[in-house]
């Protein structure tokens, strides 16, 4: 089955992609984070992402960088608490999108890495997914079997840029006032 697969960054795409081609799937990533910030930090997410993909000889497309479709919709979601209201309003932004990218490119399913994240509810993600494309949505927890800690393997073996924040300016900003070791898993 030919999948479009979201990919917020290198090392999740390192897991899921692996995972997915082992289960036999064509995969096709799409890479769409109009949340990432500062745009240094996107491009080096991106410029990760592609060499996952070159390492594992899938496609990579990537979405014009227009942060501004972020924060038109998470406006008024500044002060959320990760993993709250304002990421399930990020979770959706970015699978709606990559409904759109499967249908365009021809795929028969999307999915996403987001489910990798340790910190990441697969449950809730996969919840949205589902909304958006029914049956279309391949269901994952990419973190089970080992798969985030085999990302992190894949991730030292080629030399990829790890971040330490999920992504936008408020996780950034809580980062930096919580060390990592300190953060909960959201469930």
């Amino acid at each position: 089955m030919k999948v479009s697969l979201h990919i917020c960054c290198g090392v999740c795409a390192a897991g899921a992609a692996e995972t997915l081609k082992a289960e036999g799937h064509e995969v096709v990533g799409f890479f769409y984070n109009p949340n990432i910030y500062p745009a240094e930090e996107y491009h080096r997410r991106l410029e990760a992402a592609q060499r996952v993909a070159r390492e594992l000889n899938f496609p990579l497309e990537a979405e014009t960088y227009l942060p501004q479709e972020w924060l038109r919709e998470t406006d008024s979601l500044e002060d959320e608490q990760e993993g709250g209201k304002r990421c399930r309003v990020c979770f959706r932004l970015r699978l709606e999108k990559t409904y759109q990218h499967m249908t365009a490119c021809g795929a028969d399913a999307f999915t996403t890495t987001l489910t990798i994240g340790p910190r990441k509810s697969a449950t809730i993600i996969n919840a949205i997914g589902q909304e958006i494309g029914g049956d279309k949505f391949l269901v994952r927890d990419f973190k089970k079997k080992d798969g985030f800690k085999k990302a992190i393997q894949s991730a030292r073996r080629w030399e990829l840029y790890r971040q330490n924040y999920c992504g936008c300016k408020y996780s950034l900003r809580d980062s930096l006032a919580c060390p990592p070791n300190k953060h909960l898993e959201v469930v």
